[in-house]
């Protein structure tokens, strides 16, 4: 008869050494998330998932970390987010337990003039906390177009204009569909972007942009205005990096708010 397998993992350990987390990272899964139009909305995930290691364990269960995952897949949202949370702490006897998941989340957008639509892909983050109480931050990342006030005023013939990249990330009281945050950052640019755009559309994006001239400080200013209308919107941080098209390096502003 074989001897039972060791676990290691739960030895003691003699260094005394608390860890604050431990547990996997890349891991690629199937997800679905809630999608405003559809209900919900199927992707891909990129799991972060660890747990805290007391002092005296030599290690922890890197195996239940996926079982937790494989028992929770229906969907990653703010509502089933503490529900696997709470599942790791049990599962893996912890104190506290951090979910990190990023995805591509699609909205399927218009042009604005002839109305063809194209599927636009954005890069979402939730990160989540349980540590006596339940955290959560979402993320997203929002491509824009901004043209230069400078280059508009002192030009006789056009005006600058580039890739911006807009991040935000914020913490709400009350549900906030990632459509709503995306809706209110293509709001403050000089223009959206567009997935599919023909001639008609194409002159009215550039002429809506060279109407609407942003700095990177307008921008900030600008998403901090529609956020602090929002009293779900209890918090937030907005980066605003502008790949520059005429300077060799970006132009950056960074604003935080705590409501």
């Amino acid at each position: 008869m074989k001897a039972p397998l060791v676990d290691i993992q739960n030895s003691q350990d003699s260094r005394n050494i608390p860890i604050d987390k431990v547990g996997v990272r890349g891991v690629k899964y199937p997800i679905a998330v809630l999608d405003r139009a559809n209900d919900r909305q199927h992707t891909i995930g990129d799991f972060t998932l660890t747990v805290n290691l007391p002092h005296h364990f030599k290690g922890t269960h890197m195996s239940r970390f996926l079982e937790v995952l494989n028992e929770h897949q229906a969907e990653v949202s703010v509502h089933s987010l503490p529900d696997i949370l709470h599942a790791l702490k049990e599962r893996l006897d912890a104190e506290s337990a951090h979910i990190e998941v990023m995805f591509p989340f699609f909205m399927a957008k218009p042009a604005p003039v002839t109305g063809k639509v194209g599927m636009m892909p954005f890069d979402c983050r939730f990160i989540a906390e349980a540590n006596g109480k339940f955290d959560l931050i979402m993320e997203v990342v929002v491509p824009v177009t901004t043209l230069c006030p400078c280059s508009k005023e002192i030009s006789d013939r056009g005006a600058h204009n580039q890739r911006g990249y807009v991040t935000v990330r914020v913490k709400t009281e009350g549900h906030v569909w990632l459509e709503e945050l995306i809706e209110r950052i293509e709001g403050a640019a000089s223009c959206a972007l567009y997935p599919l755009l023909k001639r008609p559309d194409e002159k009215w994006v550039t002429e809506r942009a060279f109407d609407n001239p942003r700095f990177v400080e307008d921008m900030v200013r600008e998403v901090a205005l529609a956020f602090d209308a929002d009293p779900r919107i209890r918090s937030y941080e907005v980066e605003v990096e502008n790949h520059e098209s005429i300077h060799a390096h970006n132009a950056y502003a960074f604003l935080a708010r705590e409501r």
